[in-house]
């Protein structure tokens, strides 16, 4: 299969690489390729003709998205709509990777994938833009959505809790903030098996499991040898930051898992990626 890859050197893309490395890859990133520039991604995925595009490029800074609304909205929602157009002239199936943000997280029982979306920040309402660009472009279509992704060599959350620990010897954690903690190579390889259906629609793809960040950074700690760190729950409300993260978030793998599609236990993907550390 030929497969294009936007974002190619994110976490995910950079997963996405080893997983599929059997199959003919297209790679796409900046400062080479700028999928805010239609005429630029559109050349360049009719250059390759993929059988399908995995379009991980975004902007990701939930917390800038905030600041520079209208940056989110070019990036995330027109420079999807630049792809979907893309794929559309080429004649590639498109797989558009979004998030959990995208829903008020007001349901503490989780979301399931038909469920209206309701986004409460710059950047859920940047990423549901361009759901709604990719819905309306292109029938042969995947949307992926996902939470807390954690990759090796990223800077995420898991690194952010570990430095704090080993300087401070205490961290504060928002207590009332829950989601799924997703490992991108777990979430490479169900995109992989994926695309093999042709079973175009939506997925929710995350680790089995949902948990708060204070609960996922006492496992980071314990795994991490680091019981000893003292950890102060907070509410969300104490811990200032430019964004407004939904609360109650989960993802809820309905779709997927009717595919023969699941991915294991979030503790059990977060023991192996900290011991690869």
């Amino acid at each position: 299969m030929r497969i294009f890859i936007t974002g190619a050197e994110g976490q995910l893309g950079r997963a996405l690489q080893g997983t599929l490395a059997g199959h003919e890859l297209g790679l796409a990133d900046l400062p080479d390729t700028d999928i805010t520039e239609g005429m630029q991604i559109r050349a360049a995925v009719a250059a390759f003709a993929p059988d399908v595009v995995l379009h991980c490029g975004a902007y990701t800074d939930v917390d800038g998205c905030a600041r520079n609304p209208a940056l989110a909205y070019r990036v995330n929602a027109m420079g999807t709509q630049n792809v979907a157009l893309a794929c559309l002239e080429s004649g590639a199936a498109l797989l558009h990777v979004s998030t959990n943000e995208v829903f008020a997280g007001d349901q503490p029982e989780g979301y399931e994938e038909w469920q209206a979306l309701h986004p409460i920040n710059a950047y859920g309402r940047s990423k549901a833009a361009a759901e709604f660009a990719v819905r309306n472009v292109l029938p042969r279509h995947y949307i992926v959505r996902t939470a807390w992704l954690f990759a090796t060599g990223g800077h995420n959350f898991i690194h952010a809790i570990l430095r704090h620990g080993r300087e401070k010897g205490a961290v504060q954690v928002v207590a009332d903030e829950v989601g799924n903690p997703t490992y991108a190579g777990d979430l490479a390889k169900a995109i992989a098996q994926l695309i093999e259906t042709g079973n175009y629609g939506t997925y929710h793809l995350v680790n089995e499991g949902a948990c708060s960040r204070l609960a996922f950074a006492q496992e980071i700690l314990h795994l991490a040898g680091q019981g000893d760190v003292q950890v102060t729950p907070i509410l969300s409300s104490e811990y200032r930051r430019a964004s407004t993260p939904p609360p109650y978030a989960a993802l809820l793998n309905v779709n997927g898992a009717a595919l023969g599609i699941q991915l294991r236990p979030w503790q059990e993907a977060l023991a192996e990626y900290v011991s690869r550390m």
